[in-house]
């Protein structure tokens, strides 16, 4: 399922990346996930078959879609292994109680080809906070981008403000007025792109 690839905000990553936006890439780090209702006041969105008991299944489930997403920025050389948290659920979709035992959140550190870190959370039980259900920042010499599932914002060196600690004032700048969104870019439907790559390969490979 490499779907993920073909995300907007993830193909604009690439495009910065190709047009050497970043200069020398600092660290890369992500964020993914949402509260999942325990099914109880509120319908679960995710299926209970997931989340069973004794199925270890969100480092199987997102994280290989999270560590496929470094791809576009530099491909990974070594991936150490993600923590893991569970917390129990109430009801399934027939309203059967049953307590689940499998991981909700995975933490990944990766390191990638040229030596920078990226750290991936990835959670269903974290409340939102940021414009998007999933955010990528690359950070770099020249520049910085954070990309959600569609848009990307960037930051040239040239526009990076100068940023005062002061414990003791109220902070009062917009930090988020020095960033602008990367122009608009029309791209085809991730799961599309993935099946017709696939079915090329295979075709291909039959040949």
């Amino acid at each position: 399922m490499q779907d993920k690839l073909f995300l907007p905000g993830l193909k604009k990553l690439a495009f910065l990346r190709d047009s050497g936006f970043f200069g020398r890439m600092t660290a890369v780090r992500g964020e993914f996930g949402y509260w999942v209702f325990e099914g109880d006041w509120q319908e679960a969105q995710r299926p209970s078959w997931i989340i069973a008991r004794g199925r270890r299944r969100h480092h199987l489930d997102m994280v290989c879609h999270c560590a496929t997403c470094s791809t576009p920025v530099r491909r990974s050389r070594k991936r150490e292994l993600p923590r893991h948290h569970g917390y129990p659920r109430s009801l399934d979709e027939k309203g059967k109680k049953y307590k689940a035992t499998a991981d909700d959140s995975a933490y990944a550190t990766f390191k990638l080809k040229g030596g920078v870190i990226a750290h991936i959370n990835m959670s269903w039980v974290t409340r939102v906070y940021r414009d998007d259900l999933v955010t990528f920042q690359v950070d770099g010499t020249h520049g910085s981008a954070v990309a959600g599932l569609s848009d990307c914002m960037i930051q040239a060196r040239q526009a990076t403000p100068r940023p005062v600690w002061n414990p003791d004032e109220k902070r009062t700048h917009d930090f988020y007025a020095d960033w602008q969104k990367l122009r608009k870019q029309l791209f085809d439907n991730g799961f599309k792109e993935q099946w017709e790559m696939s079915f090329a390969t295979s075709a291909r490979r039959a040949v």
